[in-house]
């Protein structure tokens, strides 16, 4: 059980800064569709940093320059162009994958054997990491683990409690106001389509350098969607996509847990989509959701 639930929290690390990157877009009034294909550039360029400089801080500092490229073009298209925000998503989605592959081949060639690099080190705080249970489980984690345990209260923080938090989400329930007040409603949501790509990026090396150490172009199989989905369940709020984030952990660390196990008699492919199953369910069982007014919807100034 305690092997599970230190699974659960390594799953759940990308999940979340996902989920909270999108919570913070999605109340300025921008949905950040294109989060699996800022994961999955995030994930590539984590792995070739740090593959090609055998050092896993360039490898992450590269994952954060695509994520934040990625996010540019998503926001430039979107926020600046006024296009639809659902149908560019999903043209860079798609362009991210094949990109990706691409480059792979570019600079890597065909490999014989798969190119692997060593993964982001667990390192146990001491003391904390001998606490029974709760030690191993949140204590013998990696850097990035550990960094969303401070994002989580700062994000709730900054969200609730400041001015600036008091902008962003007026950006996404009455932009208007935000525009009277000489605030740039545009400049606001660009930002906080950036602040997802570098918080996807860092998800998306997660999955190659801090987990795996090894990158393929299927490796995000998804995931940028149900952190995407999770901002929903969660009703806009990191309290609420942190909660998520244990359900959709906890369900991943189990498909692993079975599959690993063998799973009886059940086929390895029901464990693998046990997360998206329960995404639907999930989804189809909500009775409300607490959508910003102006979520999805292009701000034009009247002149």
């Amino acid at each position: 059980m305690i092997n599970l639930l230190i699974v659960t929290v390594v799953m759940g690390t990308p999940l979340l800064y996902g989920s909270i990157s999108e919570v913070f877009a999605e109340r300025s009034g921008v949905m950040v569709t294109a989060i699996e294909g800022i994961f999955l550039m995030g994930a590539w360029a984590g792995f070739v940093g740090a593959y090609l400089t055998k050092s896993l801080l360039v490898g992450v500092a590269c994952a954060i320059g695509a994520g934040v490229l990625t996010a540019a073009l998503y926001g430039w298209i979107t926020v600046y162009l006024k296009q639809h925000q659902v149908v560019t998503g999903t043209a860079i989605n798609i362009l991210a994958v094949g990109m990706c592959s691409f480059l792979q081949r570019v600079i890597f060639g065909v490999p014989v054997s798969p190119l692997t690099v060593t993964p982001l080190p667990m390192l146990p705080i001491p003391l904390l990491s001998k606490i029974p249970v709760l030690g191993p489980v949140f204590f013998n984690q990696n850097i990035l683990t550990y960094l969303m345990y401070l994002i989580v209260p700062a994000s709730y923080f900054l969200l609730y409690k400041t001015s600036i938090g008091l902008i962003i989400r007026s950006a996404g329930e009455n932009p208007e106001a935000v525009d009277v007040a000489g605030i740039n409603v545009d400049r606001v949501r660009f930002i906080l389509v950036l602040v997802a790509g570098v918080m996807g990026g860092i998800a998306g090396a997660f999955y190659s350098i801090g987990y795996l150490g090894m990158f393929t172009t299927n490796m995000i199989g998804g995931r940028g969607w149900i952190a995407f989905a999770i901002c929903f369940l969660g009703n806009w709020n990191p309290k609420g996509a942190l909660a998520g984030t244990v359900v959709f952990g906890f369900t991943e660390a189990l498909a692993i847990s079975m599959q690993s196990s063998g799973g009886g008699f059940f086929p390895n492919e029901l464990f693998i989509a046990l997360p998206y199953i329960l995404t639907i369910v999930l989804t189809i069982t909500r009775k409300s959701f607490n959508v910003p007014a102006q979520l999805g919807v292009p701000y034009k100034k009247e002149n």
